[in-house]
C-alpha cells in the first residue's frame, strides 16, 4: 500500500471567514457546504482542502481544541514566476491574511515569501524561476 494525500483538514475557528479566504480570496471552489464543515477543490493534481470548525474537529478526533503556537507545519504553493509569487502574497493579504515574511531573493537562487490565513496557518510561495 502506497500513502496517499486525498485531503488536507484545517480546523478554523470561523468558517464563514475560512471559506471566503479561501474560496473569494484565493480562488478554491467550494464543492461541499455544512454547517461546521466545507470541502474545497485546489486544482487539478492537488488534494482537497476541508475546513472544519475548531472545536468540531477537535472533538471529532477526540482531543483537546487547546493549542497555540507554531503547528508544526506550512503548506508550499510554487507558481512559476517571482511576479505569480508576489500576486498570490498580495491576494492572501486582500483577502483577510497577513504577510509573515515578505517575499525576497534567496541565497539558494529562488525567490520566496510567506503569508498566513485569518487562523495563522503559513503558507511558503516559493518558486526558481524570473
Amino acid at each position: 500500500m502506497n500513502l496517499h494525500l486525498s485531503a488536507l483538514m484545517l480546523g478554523v475557528r470561523d468558517l464563514d471567514r475560512a471559506k471566503k479566504f479561501y474560496a473569494e480570496g484565493l480562488g478554491c471552489e467550494i464543492e461541499k457546504d455544512t454547517r461546521h464543515f466545507a470541502l474545497l477543490n485546489l486544482g487539478e493534481g492537488s488534494p482537497q482542502l476541508a475546513l472544519y470548525e475548531w472545536d468540531a474537529a477537535a472533538q471529532d478526533a477526540g482531543v483537546s481544541a487547546e493549542g497555540t503556537g507554531f503547528r508544526g507545519a506550512s503548506f508550499h504553493y510554487n507558481p512559476a514566476t517571482r511576479a505569480e509569487v508576489d500576486e498570490t502574497i498580495a491576494n492572501a493579504v486582500a483577502a483577510g491574511g497577513s504577510v509573515v515574511k515578505e517575499a525576497a531573493a534567496a541565497q539558494w537562487g529562488g525567490y520566496f515569501g510567506y503569508f498566513s490565513d485569518p487562523d495563522g496557518y503559513l503558507w511558503k510561495v516559493t518558486t526558481y524561476g524570473e
